[in-house]
């Protein structure tokens, strides 16, 4: 099919898995990415607003840089790299195969909180593919299901994205779960949601989900958002996990002393 002539970006993917198009399909925009596909499916997409597979796999301490450096130099094509590295033992193939079916998810989330922008159809290009890949219609189901459900929690995802947490003020009594714990070590008033998820090797939905529970359990708040010149947003402030009608994203009013944290398991009672 021709690229101009899907009215958006999952009916052109629709368009191409009738096609069995095997390719790219460059999008502009922000944040804008490359989605990669075989026979129509979706193998992977590349996108800054989200990690890849390649990213979790080595941000979260899976696998090891050398490990990596050695499987890529053994095995040059990226599209059989995944093989290599079950082939080496370092990811088991069930393992690799949901890193790399969430990557695309998340990723497609990603860029669908973005504003569109043009795409344009490419030939295939080496990458870390999901196998056989997720079908369009499936990938655009739940990317709606996803926005749905956050924008019921806390209100636009595409401003929930963006705004940047910082440490709560609630006695939380109890240790913190691992997850948590992690995510609360990374908030510090100057990181979003996605700068979350990339040094952690998280998907960003799975951090935007963790970062509205811990704000509802006093673990985090949001800090208030400001226009351009610095001054305090006008906009009225509205109640969590409501959608406002309009405006920036909701910011709790309410003020509260810092979470008290406890180490993994505490202190007590500890394995």
């Amino acid at each position: 099919m021709r690229a101009s002539a899907a009215r958006n970006l999952p009916a052109l993917l629709l368009g191409l898995r009738e096609e069995g198009f095997s390719g790219t399909v460059r999008v502009a925009g922000t944040p804008g990415g490359t989605i990669h596909l075989r026979d129509g499916l979706v193998g992977a997409i590349e996108t800054p607003g989200a990690p890849t597979a390649t990213s979790t796999l080595l941000t979260s301490g899976r696998i090891g840089d050398e490990d990596w450096l050695a499987a890529c130099a053994a095995q040059r094509g990226a599209d059989l790299l995944g093989e290599r590295l079950v082939a080496d033992g370092l990811v088991g193939a069930a393992e690799l195969e949901v890193v790399c079916a969430a990557a695309v998810f998340d990723a497609a989330f990603a860029l669908s909180l973005g504003a569109p922008g043009s795409w344009e159809l490419g030939d295939p290009e080496p990458a870390l593919l999901a196998r056989p890949g997720v079908e369009p219609r499936q990938l655009t189901a739940e990317t709606t299901r996803r926005i749905s459900l956050l924008s019921r929690l806390w209100g636009p995802p595409g401003e929930l994205v963006r705004v940047r947490p910082v440490p709560g003020m609630g006695v939380v009594e109890g240790p913190l779960s691992g997850r948590h714990e992690d995510i609360l070590n990374q908030v510090n008033g100057r990181r979003t949601a996605r700068d979350i998820a990339f040094a952690l090797g998280r998907g960003l939905y799975a951090v935007t989900l963790d970062l509205i529970r811990m704000q509802t359990l006093g673990f985090l708040r949001w800090e208030t958002p400001t226009v351009p010149g610095g001054r305090p947003s006008t906009a009225p402030r509205v109640t969590p996990g409501r959608t406002p009608a309009a405006g920036p994203p909701p910011v709790p009013s309410r003020t509260e002393p810092l979470p008290r944290r406890t180490p993994r398991g505490g202190e007590k009672g500890g394995k």
